[in-house]
């Protein structure tokens, strides 16, 4: 079974990045509104990939991704920015700061689940 942890400050996003996964088999999905909270439940639980918004109120997604880099238990985990910022900076950026892929919104479906399952392979397991 995949862990995924969906990371935005839009419920609204979190909910439509749930729906377009959830034909990945055996995912199990946690969500997180803020960067803050997302640090805190990648300190507490495992994840196999993290869908991250780079634009919240608190900590943003390239600070999650350092973050992320800087862990020894997670310097692996497939990290996804999913965001409306498709400028080349901010994709270099995150790049640079370690995200595995970068999505802009808006996406399609087919899109963000190609992205999922390429990172977990297509049965839904981590690769």
């Amino acid at each position: 079974m995949a862990e995924i942890l969906v990371v935005d400050d839009s419920k609204v996003m979190r909910e439509m990045l749930v729906a377009c996964l959830r034909r990945v088999p055996g995912a199990a999905f946690t969500q997180a509104a803020s960067g803050l909270e997302a640090i805190e439940r990648l300190s507490l639980k495992h994840f196999d990939l993290v869908l991250l918004d780079l634009n919240m109120p608190d900590i943003g997604g390239i600070e999650v991704v350092e973050f992320v880099r800087a862990q020894d238990k997670l310097r692996a985990l497939p990290v996804v920015i999913v965001t409306t910022r498709g400028d080349d900076g901010s994709r270099a950026r995150a790049l640079q700061a370690g995200a595995t892929r970068f999505v802009t919104k808006p996406f399609t479906p087919e899109a963000i689940l190609a992205e999922v399952t390429g990172l977990l392979g297509a049965s839904g397991a981590p690769r």
